[in-house]
């Protein structure tokens, strides 16, 4: 079975879904592969936009005819038809190891989103330096003006950030990307908070692939793809981040090498390192960590708990927020029972913009670094609340996981409040078409 997959080498989600196929593939178990397919304008407006009621990137259509969006999705939907060589722990054997890695997407998904796309954006005003405006242009207008010549490419991708992004007036009547970093809590007053929290994990990060080389082990998973995310497409593509990157931390920028499936110096998953046999004859052994597998005994290295303590220290109280917000807006008389729900992570839709900007009903008060703040409702974050109580659902099935994982969320502070998490969901489920959410009441 062959997929297409439908993406830009720039999208944040892109990479995610990219990686994850190359590695299905490479490890054989993805039978026919995949085409990575560049999602030029006239393929958004003719294929994917009637195919799915979206433009959005990443899409995948498989060879049956069957569309889906949504980098979480996609990775859902190929595990349930290709589970050989999961990216997911077993729920019942390593119940620990399967949430982390959920928890860990999660983080990557919707939280490192926000100091991803400062970070791209930031450093392409014009008044800004270190700058990389023209590298932002050239990869955007890759995409707007692809197969044109060089110059134009560059020229297309300016035009797009004036007249689509406002660049030039983005600090004083923000629109596209920088009105939804606004959206999003990241405005002049939270901006160096977001980024520190950036530099706090990516420390965090420096320590666990210091001694692991995927954050289970040997071999990567689900919540190693979700990290590509922010640390491919924006920290490591981007020319400003991606020097601080390779100079600042080179472990983490060997991860994302590995992690794409390159060969950094015979080091990723499906490569072997070499010795010499007394008698002179190659004797091959796991390029990677940990004998090249998952750890064992469902550990979880203190390490990775370092990683998952930011998800309750700073995501976890948004997360409860998101969903109280949501139920109250669910019940009120400006949603019709059963009705549609913003479905963006990035941008407050328009439908629900009075809802979801200034002190709207889908906006909710929020903490970085100290600082409080404000920032829209995004209803996307319940759906992945709903993949994870499925996953908790799983894990808390049998009497020793519910020992297990009950113990392990004690260590975190508020980290026994995700036990209650479908009782906090009860009254804000929502389902999924494609792109679009709707609530369940």
């Amino acid at each position: 079975m062959t997929y297409r997959l439908f993406s830009w080498e720039l999208s944040y989600f892109s990479g995610k879904v990219r990686a994850y196929l190359r590695y299905k593939e490479r490890m054989g178990a993805l039978p026919g592969g995949f085409e990575d397919i560049l999602a030029t304008q006239e393929l958004q407006t003719g294929l994917l936009l009637p195919a799915t009621g979206s433009v959005a990137v990443p899409q995948v259509q498989a060879s049956d005819g069957t569309w889906v969006q949504d980098s979480s999705e996609i990775i859902d939907f190929i595990e349930s038809r290709h589970n050989a060589i999961s990216v997911v722990p077993n729920a019942a054997e390593a119940p620990r190891q399967a949430l982390a890695s959920y928890l860990v997407e999660l983080l990557a998904d919707e939280w490192m989103v926000v100091p991803g796309f400062w970070e791209r954006w930031h450093y392409s005003l014009h008044d800004v330096e270190p700058n990389h405006f023209d590298y932002n242009a050239m990869q955007w207008g890759s995409v707007g003006a692809a197969g044109a010549p060089g110059k134009d490419r560059l020229a297309a991708g300016a035009f797009i950030f004036e007249e689509i992004f406002g660049i030039s007036e983005a600090r004083t009547n923000p629109r596209g990307t920088y009105a939804a970093l606004v959206q999003l809590g990241c405005t002049e007053e939270t901006e160096q908070a977001w980024w520190a929290s950036m530099e706090n994990l990516l420390g965090l990060f420096d320590a666990h692939f210091g001694a692991h080389d995927f954050l289970l082990g040997g071999l990567p998973s689900l919540g190693d793809f979700g990290l590509f995310g922010p640390l491919y497409a924006h920290l490591y593509r981007d020319a400003t981040s991606g020097f601080m990157l390779r100079t600042q931390h080179p472990i983490v920028t060997e991860w994302v090498e590995r992690t794409n499936g390159d060969n950094v110096s015979a080091r990723t998953y499906d490569q072997r390192l070499y010795s010499l046999s007394e008698d002179g004859e190659l004797v091959g052994r796991p390029a990677t960590s940990d004998g090249g597998q998952w750890l064992t005994g469902d550990e979880v290295p203190d390490t990775l708990e370092a990683i998952i303590a930011v998800f309750f220290e700073e995501m976890w109280p948004m997360l409860k927020s998101t969903m109280e917000k949501t139920a109250a807006f669910i019940s009120s008389d400006a949603h019709e029972p059963g009705g549609e729900l913003p479905g963006k992570t990035f941008s407050a839709d328009l439908p629900w913009y009075e809802h979801q900007s200034g002190e709207g009903a889908l906006t909710h008060d929020f903490e970085i670094g100290g600082i409080q703040a404000r920032r829209m409702v995004t209803p996307c974050q319940i759906w992945m609340l709903q993949r994870l109580a499925t996953v908790l659902d799983d894990v808390m099935a049998s009497e020793t996981g519910r020992v297990s994982v009950t113990a392990w969320l004690d260590q975190f502070p508020k980290g026994s409040e995700l036990l209650g998490l479908n009782d906090r969901l009860a009254d804000c489920r929502v389902r999924k078409e494609g792109a679009r959410l709707f609530s369940l009441r």
